[in-house]
């Protein structure tokens, strides 16, 4: 397929190197306002959007604008037939999620988003051991991205730290991943009680500090806590710990800290040979820009091959609207002094017991 990006930024710059890399893709064309930001990216660059969506040569877009800017665009891609692949997080708001869903619904084309956390050989046994039972029951379900970001950071760009275009503070922005990571592997909340708060930056109108208490629809407890006033020299790797009645795993980044289970399997001895956590460093921790291109590859491949097997892509709209909704009722507990939220089936947040 021939792809074209829409935003010429940092994240910009690692689709066009995991476009460049992938199976299946071919990196076409970039849309930017200003023609000069996409000189290096050795493709044509259109200034006009609709001249750059009418080129029949596009099969696919893909938005690495700020989080707040990915709704227009998106549903520009879908009306002109394109099909779209959106960085974290897909939009900022579920009801604009739900109007893009039905744009790609109309249009006949895919809707997928960036979910590259989920794209590492560890992310695949711990869902496998999730899948087939090997927790007993699943107890606690917790995540931590404990990251730091200075106030050079959001001095950088007028829309960091802003609610209309960062949608949030360290959990829409940094944590989405791994809020993400937690659900895929866990299962849906059924509600969140929450505080969050601003304590180590200026000028930002979003969290620097949240912490939420986690009630899953199976029963397990849990908490997510995110940060971006945590320093340290080399960086916390965010983390997602399951521990259930057979077995407990800790996951640092695309490795484990803990893989224990009360019924040993030939597969573990793999797993703690090759998957341990040793001295790596933490991905995008205190630098931003300190993440490798990979799992954007993988994950671009996986929504190419979905669309050429007629079949929704694993990091669907749908999969991508759960990690939304639930920091969606975290901010809604948190504006209600902590109150206990509930999200319905979709995951749409109400303030009263269902």
């Amino acid at each position: 397929m021939n792809i074209g990006i829409i935003g010429t930024g940092t994240i910009g710059r690692f689709h066009a190197e995991a476009i460049r890399a992938m199976d299946g893709g071919t990196l076409h064309s970039v849309y930017s306002r200003r023609s000069e930001s996409a000189a290096d990216y050795g493709v044509k660059c259109i200034s006009d959007l609709e001249k750059f969506l009418a080129d029949p040569e596009l099969d696919m877009v893909t938005i690495a604008t700020p989080s707040g800017a990915h709704f227009d665009p998106a549903l520009a891609a879908l009306a002109a037939g394109k099909h779209v692949i959106c960085e974290k997080p897909l939009e900022i708001t579920t009801d604009r999620i739900d109007l893009l869903i039905a744009a790609a619904t109309a249009s006949g084309k895919t809707l997928a988003a960036i979910l590259n956390r989920r794209f590492n050989p560890a992310m695949d046994v711990f869902k496998a051991a999730c899948d087939s039972g090997r927790f007993g029951k699943i107890t606690s379900a917790s995540c931590y991205v404990k990251w730091f970001r200075d106030q050079a950071y959001y001095d950088s760009a007028a829309w960091r730290g802003t609610r209309e275009l960062d949608g949030g503070g360290a959990l829409m922005n940094q944590g989405i991943h791994t809020i993400d990571a937690l659900v895929h592997l866990a299962g849906p909340v059924r509600s969140v009680q929450a505080n969050t708060a601003c304590l180590a930056h200026e000028r930002i109108e979003v969290e620097d500090m949240a912490v939420a208490i986690l009630e899953f629809e199976s029963g397990a407890r849990g908490v997510i806590e995110g940060s971006t006033c945590s320093w340290s020299k080399s960086g916390h790797p965010a983390r997602v710990q399951i521990c259930g009645t057979d077995g407990s795993v800790f996951l640092a980044d695309e490795s484990f800290e803990v893989w224990d289970f009360k019924n040993e399997m030939p597969i573990d001895t793999m797993i703690t040979n090759c998957l341990m956590r040793g001295s790596q460093t933490a991905l995008g921790a205190n630098d931003p820009k300190a993440i490798q291109f990979h799992q954007h590859q993988r994950n671009f491949e996986e929504v190419v091959r979905a669309i050429h097997d007629g079949r929704e892509p694993s990091t669907s709209a749908n999969e991508a609207r759960k990690s939304v909704a639930l920091i969606e009722a975290i901010y809604q507990s948190a504006a209600a002094d902590g109150a206990k939220v509930f999200l319905q089936n979709r995951g749409a947040a109400i303030s009263e017991s269902p």
